[in-house]
């Protein structure tokens, strides 16, 4: 029987691209499921340098194979090239960071408790760390074919782990995930290891990952994407006989507050930095700025009019996805027919093109209808006339990925009811700047209350985020030399733990 194709489409045209992905069979699927499962007890007691020579020879292919990912990619997202080389250089150097964290190897969490038989009752010896979960699934990104997706940072941080990941290609671009998967796949082997540390598997539909959550063998699943997709595959993993967590990345309006000092201070400069945050990469990131709260007034009013002008001034743009185009226009024109909203931008809405919008709205007039993620070049202006406005809206939004604040250092104590909403209301909370761009990095939070993310705790970017994939496992009583390297008494491998109670390298050896 011939196994059911799909291609790649290129956005701009509607053409479909050669060559042909054949949809993972139900079989297939459950032996590269399999194939995990056997893989995941030597690859999570293998050593960290194991893992970092993994990682950093899966970063050095993908960069050999650079051109080629760049060329396919943007065919099929229309993404441009130099955003696309940017990334290919994040997601190599995300892979590198990781294989850094697995080598240097206290992200385990070490802690030893000495044990005490003159005290009533005995104290034991207790030693405990974190361990991987087993076989993880990722979802690869519609909006980041390259950092979020197949050699993404989710796949990173739990190959990091110890854990070996099964990706569920993107629909929208099989040949970009195709190229990242040669590149892991090679590295995967050239390492030495087993072939089950690392699986692909390509779907043109929903079948394939919901079958992938539901999986036995399957410990947790990571995904990017839209709300619905992400409460679907968290419904499917809570319905197992047993749960798995689903680290779910989904919507986010981003809010970005302005004080009159804030705009002040921003200067000429600020309405550039906003329009093209609003608008870059086609309004296509989950960081970017939906949600603006404006001063009334004059100062507001040419802050938003110079704005206007910027995005007006900024040439429709080609969307992900025909889908995605769809969503974008009932969204824009829900907006625009809600009561007291107005267009602050000119152009009209494109059939063919993404054409950025700037709408405004009185403060009054927002309801909880308008605080909907419009996924496209598009940001809502509310319009308040007292901080207390804001700060009881804030308190009324959704979790949110980011929460920023524009305003004068000096405003800072007489904002701390405003300042404590944001902190509550996100899980990144920016001084001035936007929040597109996010930097990868050891203090990085990319997440936040839900439903920005299913897990609050979590991260899907930085070190922080190798933990999702890891739970935590005590030792009690048990001789030394049966103990895994990390909680053993001589410290062999030079690890900083928790010493009753005192963060120490003792026993290290010289």
């Amino acid at each position: 029987m011939t196994a059911r194709e799909f291609r790649g489409i290129k956005p701009a045209t509607g053409e479909a691209l050669e060559p042909a992905y054949p949809v993972t069979d139900a079989v297939a699927l459950d032996a590269i499921v399999q194939a995990a499962s056997d893989a995941a007890r030597s690859y999570g007691e293998s050593t960290g340098a194991v893992r970092s020579e993994f990682l950093t020879a899966a970063a050095a292919n993908l960069e050999a194979l650079g051109d080629e990912i760049v060329a396919r990619a943007m065919l099929e997202t229309a993404l441009p090239e130099a955003r696309l080389r940017g990334e290919l250089a994040r997601t190599a150097n995300q892979l590198r960071l990781f294989a850094r964290v697995a080598a240097e190897g206290s992200w385990v969490e070490a802690r030893l408790d000495s044990p005490d038989a003159a005290r009533t009752p005995p104290k034991p010896d207790l030693r405990s760390m974190r361990v991987p979960l087993g076989p993880v699934v990722v979802f690869g990104a519609s909006n980041f074919p390259l950092a979020f997706s197949v050699a993404g940072g989710d796949t990173a941080s739990a190959l990091a782990a110890g854990c070996p990941v099964i990706v569920k290609a993107h629909p929208a671009h099989p040949g970009t995930s195709a190229l990242a998967a040669q590149a892991l796949s090679d590295a995967a082997r050239d390492s030495g290891l087993p072939a089950g540390v690392f699986g692909i598997v390509y779907d043109d539909g929903h079948d394939a990952g919901l079958t992938l959550t539901r999986h036995p063998l399957v410990q947790a699943v990571a995904f990017t994407g839209s709300r619905a997709g992400g409460l679907a595959l968290l419904r499917a993993a809570q319905e197992r006989p047993v749960p798995v967590p689903v680290y779910a990345e989904m919507s986010s309006v981003n809010p970005v507050v302005f004080t009159s000092a804030g705009i002040e201070q921003g200067g000429a400069g600020l309405a550039a930095a906003l329009a093209t945050s609003i608008s870059g990469s086609g309004g296509q990131l989950c960081t970017q700025p939906g949600l603006l709260f404006v001063p009334s007034g004059e100062a507001g009013d040419a802050f938003l009019n110079a704005t206007a002008a910027q995005l007006d001034s900024t040439p429709a743009c080609t969307l992900l996805t025909g889908g995605i185009h769809d969503a974008y226009q009932r969204g824009t024109a829900g907006v625009r027919a809600h009561p007291g909203v107005r267009a602050i931008t000119t152009g009209t809405p494109s059939d063919t093109g993404a054409t950025a919008q700037l709408y405004s709205v009185a403060a009054r007039d927002f309801t909880p209808a308008l605080e909907s993620e419009v996924f496209g070049p598009v940001s809502l202006a509310v319009r308040y006339d007292d901080v207390a406005e804001v700060t009881a809206l804030m308190r009324g939004l959704e979790g949110q990925l980011t929460a920023t604040l524009h305003a004068a250092p000096d405003e800072l104590p007489a904002l701390a009811d405003l300042l404590a909403a944001l902190q509550d209301r996100a899980g990144r909370v920016l001084f001035g700047g936007f929040p597109t761009g996010v930097e990868v990095g050891h203090a990085t939070v990319h997440g936040g209350p839900y439903p920005a993310t299913t897990v609050g705790a979590g991260t899907s970017v930085g070190t922080h985020a190798i933990t999702r994939f890891t739970r935590l496992l005590a030792y009690q009583n048990f001789p030394d030399a049966a103990l895994p390297p990390a909680l053993q008494a001589a410290n062999p491998l030079g690890l900083l733990r928790l010493i009753d109670g005192d963060w120490s390298q003792r026993q290290r050896p010289d």
